[in-house]
Order: C-alpha cells, then sequence, then structure tokens
C-alpha cells in the first residue's frame, strides 16, 4: 500500500494498491481521497478505471440487491418498498475489526441518472449523514474505452463511532469495492 501524508487542504488522491501489488499507474488501481469537512464529517472519493462499457458498469451497480455477493463486508443489500415509487435500499455491512464485530445499517433513497450518475441519500441507519453518489463517465484510450467510475460518500458518524476510525476503515472499504466491481465484471 502506498502511505503519504497530506495536510486535510490538499486534494491529491492516493494510489492504493491491493493484494496482487497492482502498480500505481495500472487501471485497477483505485485512487482514494478523503476530505475533511468538519471535525466529525468526511467526504471520501474512490476512483477506478475499469475496460467494459458504461452500461455494463451500470448494470453491475443497479442490480442492488446482488452487490452482497460479491461486494467485501456487505452482508445484506436488499429493495424496500418505497413510499413514493422510488428506489429504497437497504444496506448492512459487518466486519471484525479490532477482535469485535462491527455492523453499520444504512436505508438510503437513490435516484439514477442513466447513465452518468447514481445518487444516494440516508433517510434511516446508523450515522447522522451518509450520503453520495456513483459517477459514470465514458473514456478512450487509443483502441482502448472504458468508464471512469467514482464513487464519492459524506459521512457524520454518531457520536459514539471514532471517526477517525470510521474513516480509514472506509476508504479501505471503497478501495476493496471497487476492485470487486472491476474483477466482477472482468470475470
Amino acid at each position: 500500500m502506498t502511505e503519504e501524508k497530506y495536510t486535510p487542504e490538499e486534494l491529491n488522491f492516493i494510489a492504493i494498491e491491493d493484494e496482487t501489488n497492482f502498480e500505481a499507474n495500472d487501471q485497477n488501481a483505485v485512487a482514494v481521497q478523503i476530505e475533511k469537512i468538519t471535525d466529525r464529517q468526511r467526504q471520501i472519493t474512490a476512483k477506478i478505471q475499469i475496460p467494459q462499457p458504461v452500461a455494463k458498469v451500470w448494470e453491475v451497480l443497479t442490480n442492488y440487491e446482488a452487490l452482497a455477493d460479491f461486494i467485501p463486508n456487505l452482508a445484506q443489500s436488499r429493495l424496500l418498498e418505497h413510499p413514493n415509487g422510488g428506489i429504497r435500499l437497504e444496506q448492512i455491512g459487518s466486519q471484525r475489526f479490532l477482535r469485535m464485530n462491527f455492523s453499520a445499517r444504512v436505508v438510503l433513497d437513490l435516484e439514477e441518472n442513466f447513465p452518468k450518475e447514481i445518487t444516494f441519500q440516508m433517510v434511516e441507519g446508523d450515522f447522522k449523514d451518509f450520503s453520495g453518489s456513483w459517477c459514470l463517465e465514458s473514456y478512450s484510450l487509443g483502441q482502448e474505452t472504458g468508464t471512469n467510475l467514482c464513487y464519492t460518500v459524506k459521512v457524520w458518524p454518531k457520536l459514539t463511532m471514532p471517526v477517525g476510525i470510521i474513516e480509514r476503515r472506509l476508504a479501505k472499504d471503497l478501495q476493496l469495492n471497487l476492485l470487486a466491481i472491476y474483477q466482477r465484471l472482468e470475470g
């Protein structure tokens, strides 16, 4: 893993490598940015290039109930009835951390804007705020085409949750989640 210290004001992306030691300039390296909004609020952004068309990436992202089948530490992802006919999704993340089991639940309202963006806003859950978006953009490099995939989340943990631990855990999880999406599309 590439680790460097940046001041909160610097919005540099950090290329993070997974267990297979991808180089930072490889297509499947994930860039992660953490921005401090307030003492207890963070915005975390993760980006990856996937050599697949936007429509294929969109298909994987919007198959909401299948996400828990391949996203690490996502124990459950299920659609709920939305009172206004929109998209409502319940997700439960679970993992073992510092010899304790940790889980967090969110109920999200989603809005799809095919083929560019999926936004989400927590309506119920274990955070004060959990909102963000998936952004998809086509790219072309010579003969190769694909999708630049960007996930941004604003998170505001409740007072019982240490923000530093949540920040580091989410940054690592986003890296693993984007790599899992990449591998799902390549598999």
